[in-house]
């Protein structure tokens, strides 16, 4: 028992204060990783609203070598990029955690031939084979690869979440038929080999592990895997209503199993959609409140943290969802609330004044906003897309009578138009062109500004692009309509 732990007559676990020792901004670089100087104004702000760690997820954007240079995407940071992030983060007391993924989420190794036959299925390149020594070996350089540039780090994150179709290899059905393993038994067997590699290979470096693969395991189970005393799981939910009983016992049946020091992991952007766009405040706000009951709930010093998660991605094929500087007021509610242990609306309040925004609605999305923190001209801009030209566009485009009624898809092919008609159509359309080709110049200018060309090129091409396009060819179908007489007579 550890010295000031608190348990119940039962043995269980007793209730004591919150306590959030450690509080880590999550930064998902897959994608959209930002640039060295983006990441140097915004490290401060993280700072200021109480953050004291970061969890990055590197993914494709780590500067791999060798044989694993296939896994560097080409706009991965170079090794003076990373050395530099850790500097701006230690100026900043933001204690780095680095996280590569093991098991599940490896697509970005796998995809590539030189990996695919690690597979757990060949035909999916999300999960390893954890049968294969070669598996092992290729976790082992990768690690150790990212380890030469963080020599100082006290935790590493070897994620292991959401390992689709473990047990549907050939292999693991043999071990399943044949040995009588369980899916549990194949994974633990598999975290504890990774998990013991980096103890015995960086002797005071602990591992942090997603734990949903844990959940269905039984209490006999995980302690006799042993992966109790080499790992600390990480607990996420990212739901506003998430149920607070059931994670408060979630926690207790992993104290009972050996897990002694346990992490949680809320959201503030990147898990209401694969598509979205905007961020609603109100939902990730409501998470972290879920989580303050459920740490209310648990003696201090069993909770290692709390991971602020926002993430980029789904996964490594997903397309791009809220980008980081439009879920920046997100996050400052959420730290500021974990700071004052509850919201109010004085925290709105500080908020507000911290990111020098005019307004800030909690509750729905902002039409209207405006602020003086790194990056808000590209929450600025993509609001105003959203609201004021993708919108009016597609009704435009799609439910305006005059459009739809004299200037379909049949009359554009045959290039037949009523000369009235282009008194209805013309006006509204030169001017949403006008105005889509004004933002979208200032748009591509501040994510520039922030992101790499790919990213920028991504985003655009995804959400802007296609209803611009379609405008365009539109006013274009209308000129050539115009010219040749509109073909009025058939």
């Amino acid at each position: 028992m550890m010295k000031g732990r608190q348990e119940s007559e039962d043995g269980g676990l007793s209730p004591g204060r919150v306590s959030f020792t450690r509080t880590l901004v999550h930064l998902d670089l897959k994608g959209a990783p930002p640039k060295v100087s983006y990441l140097a104004e915004v490290f401060p702000l993280f700072s200021c609203l109480g953050a004291n760690g970061l969890l990055i997820e590197y993914e494709d954007t780590f500067p791999y070598y060798g044989e694993l240079h296939p896994l560097r995407a080409a706009h991965a940071y170079s090794p003076q990029e990373i050395r530099e992030i850790l500097r701006l983060a230690q100026l900043h007391n933001l204690e780095v955690i680095p996280l590569i993924q093991t098991f599940g989420h490896m697509e970005f190794v796998l995809k590539h031939k030189e990996f695919s036959h690690l597979r757990e299925v060949p035909v999916y390149p999300n999960s390893l084979n954890p049968h294969k020594e070669e598996s092992l070996r290729l976790l082992q350089l990768m690690i150790g690869q990212v380890m030469e540039l963080h020599p100082a780090v006290r935790w590493f994150h070897i994620g292991s979440d959401e390992v689709y179709y473990l047990g549907k290899g050939e292999e693991s059905k043999m071990k399943i038929s044949g040995a009588g393993l369980s899916i549990e038994d194949i994974f633990l067997s598999h975290m504890k080999k990774v998990a013991s590699h980096v103890a015995s290979t960086y002797p005071g470096v602990r591992v942090i592990a997603w734990d949903d693969m844990l959940r269905g395991a039984s209490v006999q189970t995980l302690t006799e895997s042993g992966v109790a005393q080499l790992v600390e799981p990480m607990i996420w939910d990212y739901t506003p209503n998430l149920d607070v009983d059931d994670r408060t016992a979630l926690i207790e049946k992993y104290w009972q199993c050996g897990f002694h020091k346990i992490w949680l992991a809320s959201a503030f952007k990147g898990a209401t959609g694969p598509t979205q766009q905007l961020t609603l405040i109100g939902n990730h706000l409501e998470n972290h409140k879920c989580w303050q009951r459920v740490a209310q709930r648990v003696p201090q010093g069993v909770l290692q943290g709390l991971a602020l998660t926002g993430w980029q991605r789904y996964d490594h094929f997903s397309v791009l969802c809220e980008m980081l500087p439009v879920g920046i007021p997100s996050l400052a509610i959420c730290l500021q609330t974990l700071k004052e242990g509850s919201f109010s609306n004085r925290t709105a309040a500080t908020v507000q004044g911290i990111l020098g925004m005019t307004t800030l609605d909690v509750e729905n999305y902002m039409s209207e906003v405006s602020g003086g923190f790194p990056g808000s001209e590209v929450l600025e801009l993509i609001t105003q897309f959203i609201f004021y030209l993708k919108t009016p566009t597609k009704e435009f485009l799609d439910d305006d009578k005059f459009v739809t009624g004299w200037f379909s898809h049949f009359h554009r092919k045959r290039k037949r138009l009523h000369p009235i008609m282009v008194q209805q159509i013309e006006p509204q359309a030169v001017s949403l062109l006008s105005k889509w080709t004004s933002l979208l110049e200032d748009l591509q200018a501040a994510m520039l500004r922030i992101f790499p060309p790919a990213t920028v090129e991504e985003w655009l091409e995804e959400n802007a692009l296609p209803h611009y396009q379609q405008l365009q060819e539109l006013v274009e179908d209308l000129n050539t309509a115009m010219d040749v007489g509109g073909d009025t007579a058939q």
